[in-house]
């Protein structure tokens, strides 16, 4: 969203936050900038073009493109508000050109309409959690920090992670962290959490991540990283429905993408790269059946890829952002006007 991601666990500090709230921070570097800008600066010449952040953060990556194309509009969106609200004061020197949304990424037409825009010229989705979210450690997405298990990027939503590790049936459990968490223990993870909480609520992150830990082979916790990280995964992604919008986010997108415009996807993990990848190879591929003899014209491709698979941050900047270091880019272009 916006600035640097990651699973929430690499590198936070306290000492940050307050910073964070007066607007930029230098230790929160967007992740790819200088490629974000690269990619969808073309599609932002004309004057009045519009740009979406559909995940805005701490609003570096809308900053550079304002400061890049003086002449463009950005529609900011964020489920956060906390993030609408400091994302603001770092573009208050552009505000004759920004339009704020709070709203889901799905949601980005609406965004567009309350704008008065018909089409966007360029889009960018940064998914994953925000830094405003990760450096404020009440609010639980990260195991290094002991803290209430919420995970909610909505704060006004009701679902936390404390509801889902306290109320959900194990098998229910076991679905979200093996399928969202991608857990290999997830029975095991899930088996030992109803016993927990048996006793009495499991309300703290670092009770949680001391139980994950206990729970997986002994073997298995000396590689991969912190035993925890696919269960907060799992977690933070069913707290927010984040597949799900995801899904319904990037048809939306498309659907208001001008010809000649450009989309980014900056994805963290597999499952969300997975479903950047299928929707943009549906509209890059010509649907002409294969029995006649010519392409039909009205079947040819709506997108051209401009990115050869998924592209990854350079050593360098993994170096110096470690939270980075699971990004994954898809660029697209829309050639022809979507299909009514």
């Amino acid at each position: 969203m916006g600035d640097t991601r990651g699973d929430g666990n690499e590198g936070t500090a306290d000492g940050r936050v307050a910073a964070a709230r007066t607007g930029a921070d230098p230790l929160h570097v967007p992740v790819m900038l200088d490629r974000i800008v690269e990619v969808l600066a073309p599609a932002l010449d004309r004057p009045g073009a519009v740009v979406v952040d559909g995940t805005l953060g701490l609003g570096g990556h809308s900053e550079a493109l304002l400061r890049a194309r003086p002449r463009a509009r950005l529609v900011g969106v964020d489920r956060d508000t906390t993030a609408l609200e400091r994302s603001a004061a770092r573009l208050a020197p552009h505000a004759d050109r920004v339009h704020l949304v709070h709203a889901l990424y799905s949601e980005i037409p609406r965004a567009l309409d309350e704008a008065g825009a018909d089409r966007a010229d360029a889009v960018l989705l940064d998914l994953g959690v925000s830094s405003p979210q990760l450096d404020e450690t009440d609010r639980g997405f990260a195991y290094a920090h002991d803290a209430p298990l919420d995970m909610r990027m909505d704060r006004t939503q009701a679902l936390t992670a404390a509801e889902i590790v306290n109320t959900y049936p194990v098998s229910e459990l076991t679905r979200v962290l093996r399928t969202y968490g991608e857990e290999r223990f997830a029975s095991r993870v899930a088996r030992a959490i109803e016993r927990r909480r048996a006793q009495g609520p499991l309300d703290s992150t670092r009770e949680l991540a001391e139980l994950v830990r206990d729970a997986i082979p002994a073997a298995t916790r000396r590689t991969g990283g912190h035993p925890a990280k696919r269960t907060f995964q799992g977690l933070r992604i069913e707290v927010n429905a984040e597949l799900s919008i995801l899904e319904r986010a990037l048809p939306a997108a498309l659907s208001r993408l001008a010809v000649g415009g450009r989309i980014a996807v900056l994805s963290y993990h597999s499952l969300e790269d997975r479903l950047t990848k299928k929707a943009f190879a549906a509209l890059a591929t010509d649907t002409t059946p294969p029995d006649l003899p010519v392409p039909l014209p009205d079947r040819q491709p709506e997108l051209r890829l401009l990115t050869r698979g998924a592209e990854l941050p350079t050593d360098e900047e993994n170096e110096r952002n470690p939270r980075a270091q699971s990004a994954r880019l898809r660029v697209a272009e829309r050639v022809r006007p979507a299909r009514q």
